[in-house]
């Protein structure tokens, strides 16, 4: 699904009536072609909620080697996403995650036909005087089509069992399944009191999603702690060392070990990392030791003027001064 596409998902009136969106957009597989007929009106959240994802993506590896480099194909993220290596793991986790949660909230304000507020049952542990209900985010309705729209990539391809085609369908199911189970678990329950001057005489609880950042970040730690593993003749995924925990459900597995992101390769759609800037007191991932894979960095002053000590004069007039500061940049060799 290229992202030149999903500039005309977020277009709701492409999908109205008998419209022959579905057939004309790029990237889909049959299976999935016949879901957006039956649900036009999701795919707009559909496109944003894979949008959001791969934003997402782009924030939390900013100051990586591999920063989330996306294309203009199909792929999104190009030859890449053809190696199962743990960043491909995340990105099918976080897309996942994203259209899950733009379709739950979607539900919830009232924008998809087949759906409406969470039906969620009340948590055993709230307060017996307050009250279940309010306009949820509709996490089950959001889970159930994310997984139906998604995975159907996977399932309706016929692969050999135990060959490496299977190993990665199966890892591209295990990893959209994490990023679903995602939203679930940083989902919370939100309270809000009702009453005169704050009396808070009436209180009513509903389930709400989290930010995306806070899925990101948690994703980000499960891609950090991925599990390596390998497919079996029998067509199962298991353990590549078997001195490692078995990954349970909600973390991320790969099949290759990733890339060198250090330098430009074209045929893996790579940019490598020169030219990118970098911080040169920092020990970790954004710092230039790490990040310029020991070429080393070039340093550039660039001086700023801009406007401070401002003042307003009554009536109506502000003066400024210009003051001028040097700072320093630093981008790989």
């Amino acid at each position: 699904m290229g992202l030149l596409e999903f500039e005309k998902w977020s277009n709701q009136d492409l999908f109205s009536g008998r419209s022959r969106m579905c057939s004309k957009l790029h990237g889909l597989t049959p299976g999935q072609r016949r879901v957006c007929r039956r649900y036009q009106d999701h795919m707009p959240a559909v496109g944003a909620g894979a949008k959001q994802g791969i934003t997402e993506c782009q924030y939390q590896f900013r100051s990586r080697r591999w920063n989330c480099t996306v294309t203009g194909d199909e792929t999104v993220f190009g030859p890449l996403t053809l190696i199962a290596s743990r960043e491909t793991a995340f990105t099918n986790a976080i897309t996942s995650a994203g259209v899950s949660l733009a379709i739950s909230r979607a539900c919830r304000d009232g924008r998809l036909a087949s759906c409406g507020c969470s039906r969620a049952a009340r948590p055993k542990n709230l307060h017996d005087d307050w009250v279940w209900g309010g306009c949820g985010d509709n996490l089950q309705y959001g889970y159930k089509f994310t997984e139906g729209f998604v995975d159907i990539r996977e399932r309706e391809r016929k692969v050999k069992r135990g060959s490496r085609e299977q190993g990665r369908q199966l890892m591209n199911r295990h990893n959209n399944e994490a990023g679903r189970r995602a939203v679930i678990k940083k989902s919370r329950v939100t309270c809000k009191c009702h009453g005169v001057s704050g009396s808070c005489s009436l209180i009513t609880c509903w389930q709400q999603l989290p930010s995306f950042r806070e899925i990101g970040d948690y994703l980000r730690d499960k891609y950090e702690g991925a599990t390596e593993v390998k497919v079996s003749r029998r067509g199962k995924l298991r353990l590549g060392n078997p001195h490692y925990s078995l990954p349970t459900a909600n973390d991320l597995v790969y099949l290759e070990e990733s890339p060198n992101y250090c330098i430009k390769n074209e045929t893996l759609g790579s940019p490598g990392t020169a030219g990118r800037a970098c911080n040169r007191t920092s020990a970790g991932m954004d710092g230039c030791a790490l990040l310029c894979c020991g070429r080393g960095y070039n340093t550039k002053k660039i001086v700023i003027r801009e406007r401070c000590e401002c003042k307003f004069h009554w009536c109506c007039r502000v003066d400024c001064n210009t003051c001028v500061r040097t700072v320093e940049l630093y981008t790989c060799k």
